[in-house]
């Protein structure tokens, strides 16, 4: 195996692979990516046995075909020290070293045979569709934050992704909860698709992400039982799926909540984070005095001290509630409008909170006690 590769190219290619590999891994080959030269493409292949990332890098100058395997974070931290955009020629010396040069810098790194590297071919050809990955961007980002982290409830750990009608209109909708707070956002389909409800599990969904940030087209959807796979121009994800029952979620949204609150996003945002700054570990809840077109904001921690602000706001009652900072923190962040709306029922019952700017989003966050 010989070719020479840009070094940019190659770089990206396996930024991506680092974050799928896992960094403790029991298995050696697992540590490993699967370089593949065959007429003119490179494809590097990562797993970690749950999720698979296969990538082609096109056009490359191919002197030799062949198939290895090496450690990745090596070979990604030599490459990105290496200068920008170089062209970097690599060399299958023998069955076990694979020869990296770019200018003055020689490397001679440790392989492991290919046939140890676990692949899998599945067919997947059935319950297919095309999504912009703007839009698929969108739904992840909304709802990734409300992702819970608790890993005996197992089925709350990944975003529920599956198709619904309003109005006679398809829409693909994401929803996330760790039952204190949670994120719905649903992208508009041009037909009805055959897709079963899934449970993305959140290592897929920051990996897909970092895919789809760096990317501008049609990504290709398709699911079988247990697995689903991601199809973009030059990569391809396939991630197994959560086993277990998301919860209704649909009962969890307030319905009577007339109290509506209006004020500029970014004066709220940057309001209620600077008033967070005296909590030390964000814990403590972040005090609403709302009365007519006004609110009061404040945090009052007993090791370091407190802090109020106030806001002009539209409000037409008085009510009294308390959030964790956080939450109200990471939906203000994800919001495209001018505004924010909070709609109350009283000071124990969960919040809803509208973006003017994008009607296919709403987020509900639970009030804190005392």
């Amino acid at each position: 195996m010989k070719f020479n590769v840009n070094q940019q190219d190659l770089q990206q290619a396996l930024n991506y692979c680092q974050g799928v590999i896992e960094k403790r891994s029991t298995l050696p080959i697992l540590s490993n990516i699967l370089l593949n030269v065959q007429s003119s493409i490179l494809t590097l292949t990562a797993t970690d046995l749950d999720l698979i990332f296969i990538h082609q890098i096109e056009n490359i100058e191919v002197l030799e075909e062949g198939k290895t395997t090496t450690t990745s974070s090596i070979m990604y931290d030599i490459i990105r020290k290496f200068s920008s955009g170089k062209k970097i020629n690599l060399t299958l010396t023998d069955s076990s070293k694979l020869h990296v040069e770019s200018e003055k810098s020689f490397f001679n790194l440790n392989c492991i045979n290919p046939l140890e590297f676990p692949v899998t071919d599945e067919n997947f050809n059935e319950n297919q569709f095309s999504i912009k990955s703007k839009q698929l961007l969108k739904l992840l980002n909304k709802c990734k934050f409300s992702i819970s982290n608790d890993e005996t409830r197992h089925y709350l750990s990944g975003i529920f992704l599956h198709q619904t009608e309003v109005d006679d209109k398809n829409y693909l909708t994401a929803v996330a909860t760790d039952s204190h707070r949670m994120s719905i956002s649903k992208t508009k389909l041009s037909q009805k698709i055959n897709f079963e409800p899934i449970i993305l599990p959140k290592k897929t969904i920051f990996q897909l992400c970092s895919l789809l940030d760096n990317y501008d087209g049609d990504v290709k959807v398709s699911n079988m039982k247990s697995k689903i796979k991601f199809e973009l121009k030059n990569s391809i994800l396939i991630s197994k799926l959560i086993d277990g029952k998301f919860p209704n979620y649909i009962q969890v949204i307030p319905k009577n909540n007339q109290k509506k609150l209006e004020v500029d996003l970014k004066l709220f945002l940057d309001s209620v984070d600077r008033v967070a700054s005296v909590s030390l570990d964000k814990k403590d809840g972040v005090k609403f005095q709302l009365t007519k077109d006004n609110l009061s904001l404040s945090v009052n921690n007993t090791n370091s001290g407190d802090g109020n602000e106030t806001l002009a706001v539209n409000f037409e009652n008085d009510l009294e509630i308390s959030f964790n900072s956080r939450y109200l923190i990471d939906v203000a962040s994800q919001l495209d409008g001018e505004k924010i709306q909070i709609f109350f029922h009283d000071s124990g019952s969960p919040a809803l909170i509208k973006d003017p700017g994008d009607f296919d989003s709403i987020f509900v966050v639970m009030p804190m006690k005392g």
